[in-house]
Protein backbone atom coordinates (compact mmCIF):
# COMPACT_ATOMS: atom_id res chain seq x y z
CA UNK A 1 0.00 0.00 0.00
CA UNK A 2 1.26 3.20 -0.77
CA UNK A 3 1.79 6.41 1.61
CA UNK A 4 1.73 9.61 1.58
CA UNK A 5 2.79 11.99 4.00
CA UNK A 6 0.08 15.07 4.68
CA UNK A 7 1.16 18.40 6.04
CA UNK A 8 -1.07 20.94 7.48
CA UNK A 9 -0.71 24.53 8.28
CA UNK A 10 -2.88 24.84 10.94
CA UNK A 11 -7.05 24.94 10.50
CA UNK A 12 -8.72 27.38 8.65
CA UNK A 13 -8.71 29.00 4.94
CA UNK A 14 -7.70 32.39 6.53
CA UNK A 15 -4.84 31.38 9.08
CA UNK A 16 -3.85 27.55 8.53
CA UNK A 17 -4.88 24.23 6.50
CA UNK A 18 -7.82 24.33 4.33
CA UNK A 19 -10.08 22.49 5.72
CA UNK A 20 -12.11 20.94 2.83
CA UNK A 21 -8.76 20.81 0.61
CA UNK A 22 -7.59 19.17 3.52
CA UNK A 23 -10.36 16.66 4.78
CA UNK A 24 -10.93 15.77 0.71
CA UNK A 25 -7.67 15.02 0.11
CA UNK A 26 -6.99 12.79 3.00
CA UNK A 27 -10.25 11.02 1.34
CA UNK A 28 -9.20 10.76 -1.54
CA UNK A 29 -6.25 9.25 -0.34
CA UNK A 30 -8.19 6.74 1.44
CA UNK A 31 -10.67 5.74 -1.42
CA UNK A 32 -8.23 5.12 -3.86
CA UNK A 33 -6.84 2.79 -1.82
CA UNK A 34 -3.59 4.50 -0.31
CA UNK A 35 -2.64 5.75 3.14
CA UNK A 36 -1.46 8.67 4.85
CA UNK A 37 0.03 10.06 7.92
CA UNK A 38 -0.64 13.85 8.80
CA UNK A 39 2.60 16.05 10.10
CA UNK A 40 2.25 19.78 11.03
CA UNK A 41 5.23 21.57 12.27
CA UNK A 42 5.14 22.71 15.73
CA UNK A 43 5.67 26.66 15.94
CA UNK A 44 3.45 29.14 15.93
CA UNK A 45 1.03 30.80 13.67
CA UNK A 46 1.95 33.70 12.21
CA UNK A 47 -1.39 35.87 13.11
CA UNK A 48 -5.14 34.34 14.25
CA UNK A 49 -8.22 35.58 12.20
CA UNK A 50 -11.74 35.40 13.13
CA UNK A 51 -13.11 33.39 10.38
CA UNK A 52 -17.03 34.90 10.93
CA UNK A 53 -15.47 38.81 10.68
CA UNK A 54 -11.95 38.57 8.81
CA UNK A 55 -10.36 40.55 11.90
CA UNK A 56 -7.61 39.33 13.29
CA UNK A 57 -6.93 37.94 16.71
CA UNK A 58 -5.57 39.30 19.87
CA UNK A 59 -4.17 35.59 20.63
CA UNK A 60 -1.59 33.11 19.86
CA UNK A 61 -2.02 29.59 18.50
CA UNK A 62 -0.12 26.99 17.44
CA UNK A 63 0.53 25.37 14.09
CA UNK A 64 1.00 21.64 15.22
CA UNK A 65 -2.24 22.12 18.25
CA UNK A 66 -4.53 23.73 15.64
CA UNK A 67 -3.82 21.34 12.87
CA UNK A 68 -4.43 18.01 15.12
CA UNK A 69 -8.16 19.34 15.17
CA UNK A 70 -8.74 18.24 11.27
CA UNK A 71 -5.86 15.49 11.72
CA UNK A 72 -8.78 14.40 15.43
CA UNK A 73 -5.43 13.78 17.15
CA UNK A 74 -4.05 11.54 14.90
CA UNK A 75 -1.01 13.54 14.07
CA UNK A 76 2.90 14.40 14.60
CA UNK A 77 5.57 16.73 15.23
CA UNK A 78 7.23 17.57 11.40
CA UNK A 79 10.28 16.79 13.10
CA UNK A 80 9.27 13.06 13.29
CA UNK A 81 9.18 13.12 9.31
CA UNK A 82 11.11 10.37 8.07
CA UNK A 83 11.32 10.46 4.38
CA UNK A 84 11.94 6.97 3.73
CA UNK A 85 8.55 5.63 5.43
CA UNK A 86 6.67 7.42 2.57
CA UNK A 87 6.02 7.12 -1.01
CA UNK A 88 4.80 10.52 -1.66
CA UNK A 89 4.12 14.19 0.13
CA UNK A 90 1.46 16.24 -0.39
CA UNK A 91 0.27 19.59 0.91
CA UNK A 92 -3.36 21.22 0.85
CA UNK A 93 -3.80 24.63 0.68
CA UNK A 94 -4.82 27.77 3.02
CA UNK A 95 -3.33 30.71 3.70
CA UNK A 96 -1.22 29.07 6.39
CA UNK A 97 0.84 27.73 3.52
CA UNK A 98 1.70 31.37 2.70
CA UNK A 99 2.08 32.52 6.25
CA UNK A 100 2.84 29.89 8.68
CA UNK A 101 5.00 27.69 6.47
CA UNK A 102 7.01 30.35 4.27
CA UNK A 103 5.74 34.47 4.06
CA UNK A 104 4.62 34.00 0.67
CA UNK A 105 1.61 36.34 1.88
CA UNK A 106 3.93 39.31 2.83
CA UNK A 107 7.06 38.84 0.82
CA UNK A 108 5.73 37.34 -2.71
CA UNK A 109 8.54 35.84 -4.85
CA UNK A 110 10.73 37.33 -1.83
CA UNK A 111 9.21 34.97 0.05
CA UNK A 112 11.47 32.78 2.75
CA UNK A 113 10.26 29.14 3.92
CA UNK A 114 10.54 27.56 7.08
CA UNK A 115 14.06 25.69 7.37
CA UNK A 116 11.76 22.63 8.66
CA UNK A 117 9.49 22.59 5.41
CA UNK A 118 12.43 23.19 2.93
CA UNK A 119 14.23 20.04 4.29
CA UNK A 120 11.42 18.32 4.04
CA UNK A 121 10.78 19.41 0.47
CA UNK A 122 13.89 19.01 -0.57
CA UNK A 123 14.58 15.62 1.01
CA UNK A 124 11.39 14.39 -1.33
CA UNK A 125 12.59 16.02 -4.53
CA UNK A 126 16.11 14.33 -4.14
CA UNK A 127 14.78 10.67 -3.33
CA UNK A 128 12.39 11.22 -6.85
CA UNK A 129 9.39 11.01 -4.49
CA UNK A 130 6.26 12.81 -5.75
CA UNK A 131 5.07 16.24 -4.25
CA UNK A 132 1.72 17.17 -4.67
CA UNK A 133 0.49 20.84 -3.94
CA UNK A 134 -3.19 22.47 -3.61
CA UNK A 135 -4.01 25.88 -4.39
CA UNK A 136 -1.72 28.48 -2.73
CA UNK A 137 0.91 25.96 -1.89
CA UNK A 138 2.69 25.10 -5.35
CA UNK A 139 3.62 28.47 -5.17
CA UNK A 140 5.93 27.72 -1.69
CA UNK A 141 7.03 24.53 -4.06
CA UNK A 142 8.21 26.78 -6.94
CA UNK A 143 10.14 28.99 -4.09
CA UNK A 144 12.28 25.62 -2.75
CA UNK A 145 12.58 23.44 -6.29
CA UNK A 146 13.73 26.01 -8.59
CA UNK A 147 12.17 25.63 -11.85
CA UNK A 148 9.51 23.59 -11.35
CA UNK A 149 6.06 23.50 -12.99
CA UNK A 150 3.46 24.93 -11.14
CA UNK A 151 -0.42 26.11 -11.62
CA UNK A 152 -2.33 27.76 -8.90
CA UNK A 153 -4.88 28.18 -11.29
CA UNK A 154 -5.40 31.78 -13.25
CA UNK A 155 -4.69 34.29 -10.55
CA UNK A 156 -2.54 36.99 -12.06
CA UNK A 157 -0.20 38.15 -9.18
CA UNK A 158 0.27 34.82 -7.43
CA UNK A 159 1.70 33.59 -11.39
CA UNK A 160 3.74 36.44 -11.45
CA UNK A 161 5.06 36.01 -7.75
CA UNK A 162 5.72 32.49 -9.37
CA UNK A 163 7.46 33.07 -12.46
CA UNK A 164 10.16 35.22 -10.56
CA UNK A 165 10.62 32.94 -8.02
CA UNK A 166 12.02 30.64 -11.16
CA UNK A 167 9.04 28.91 -11.27
CA UNK A 168 7.15 27.81 -14.69
CA UNK A 169 3.11 28.49 -14.04
CA UNK A 170 0.66 26.87 -16.73
CA UNK A 171 -3.18 28.03 -16.55
CA UNK A 172 -5.88 25.93 -15.52
CA UNK A 173 -8.72 25.47 -14.55
CA UNK A 174 -10.92 23.51 -12.34
CA UNK A 175 -9.90 19.71 -11.45
CA UNK A 176 -7.34 20.15 -13.60
CA UNK A 177 -3.52 18.90 -12.44
CA UNK A 178 0.08 19.60 -13.59
CA UNK A 179 2.78 17.48 -13.86
CA UNK A 180 6.15 18.48 -14.02
CA UNK A 181 7.43 14.98 -14.82
CA UNK A 182 11.51 16.13 -14.12
CA UNK A 183 10.79 17.43 -10.61
CA UNK A 184 7.89 14.98 -9.59
CA UNK A 185 5.51 18.03 -9.07
CA UNK A 186 1.87 17.69 -8.86
CA UNK A 187 -0.61 21.07 -8.70
CA UNK A 188 -3.78 21.76 -8.70
CA UNK A 189 -5.72 24.75 -8.02
CA UNK A 190 -8.75 24.55 -5.83
CA UNK A 191 -10.11 27.88 -3.82
CA UNK A 192 -7.09 29.58 -5.65
CA UNK A 193 -9.99 29.76 -8.61
CA UNK A 194 -13.89 30.62 -7.54
CA UNK A 195 -14.85 26.89 -6.49
CA UNK A 196 -17.64 24.81 -5.01
CA UNK A 197 -16.73 21.90 -2.46
CA UNK A 198 -17.30 19.81 -5.53
CA UNK A 199 -14.71 21.16 -7.79
CA UNK A 200 -12.45 20.86 -5.08
CA UNK A 201 -13.67 17.19 -4.32
CA UNK A 202 -12.52 16.81 -8.21
CA UNK A 203 -9.31 18.39 -8.00
CA UNK A 204 -8.13 16.03 -4.85
CA UNK A 205 -9.50 13.24 -6.43
CA UNK A 206 -7.65 13.81 -9.65
CA UNK A 207 -3.96 15.01 -7.73
CA UNK A 208 -4.23 11.95 -5.79
CA UNK A 209 -5.17 9.84 -8.82
CA UNK A 210 -2.24 11.02 -10.93
CA UNK A 211 0.48 10.50 -7.93
CA UNK A 212 -1.01 7.03 -7.24
CA UNK A 213 -0.84 6.50 -11.12
CA UNK A 214 2.88 7.39 -10.92
CA UNK A 215 3.85 5.26 -8.40
CA UNK A 216 2.25 2.26 -10.11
Amino acid sequence: MKKFAVILAGCGVFDGAEIHEATLSLYAIAKQGAAYEIFAPNIEQHHVINHLTGEEMPEKRNVLVESARIARGAIKDLSELNVADFDALLFPGGFGVAKNLCTLAFQGADAVVDPQIEEVVLAFHKAEKPIAALCIAPAMIAKIIQGAAVTIGQDKGTIQAIEAMGGNHETTTHGEVIIDENNKVYSTPCYMLEASILDIADGAENIVAAVLQDLK
